[in-house]
């Protein structure tokens, strides 16, 4: 199952990249139930776990607002509407991952999924910029929380 979740992200990723282009071009006819569905569909045969491409898919909408917050302090110099679509979207599933998939997905599959996804579709210096990113998130959002969690319960 595992081996076939970077396919998924891909079509995580191919599904956020349609949703928000449709989203900003003002695209009343817009569906994602319909969007994520035949993105899937084109895989149909080498996806297993299609609930983790419509988890990861809906969890990063739902919590786009929160994840664009927690985003922007950790690249300052680029604000987020300028930095290029796909690795935005990139970062926004990394981070999404990373702190409402903790428990089954470890931080480093996960920071090393964006930044692989990074090489595949963004520009020649994406993965550099999504990796400083989020390992930046990791260690100020997850471990400061862990952290924190700890020493609350000593």
């Amino acid at each position: 199952m595992a081996s076939n979740r970077h396919l998924g992200r891909i079509v995580a990723l191919q599904t956020l990249y349609e949703y928000e282009f449709r989203t900003q071009s003002e695209d009343t006819k817009l569906d994602l139930n319909e969007v994520l569905g035949r993105n899937i569909e084109r895989y149909q045969e080498a996806i297993d776990d299609k609930e983790f491409v419509s988890e990861l898919v809906k969890g990063v909408i739902e919590h786009m607002n929160d994840l664009d917050a927690k985003l922007q302090p950790m690249a300052p110099g680029w604000p987020l509407d300028q930095i290029a679509r796909i690795d935005r979207n990139v970062l926004r599933m990394g981070l999404y991952e990373l702190l409402h998939r903790a428990e089954t997905v470890p931080p480093k599959v996960v920071i090393n999924e964006a930044v692989e996804l990074a090489k595949a579709f963004g520009a020649d210096n994406s993965s550099k910029f999504i990796n400083g990113v989020l390992g930046t998130a990791y260690r100020t959002l997850v471990q400061a929380e862990d952290e924190k969690d700890a020493a609350a319960t000593t």
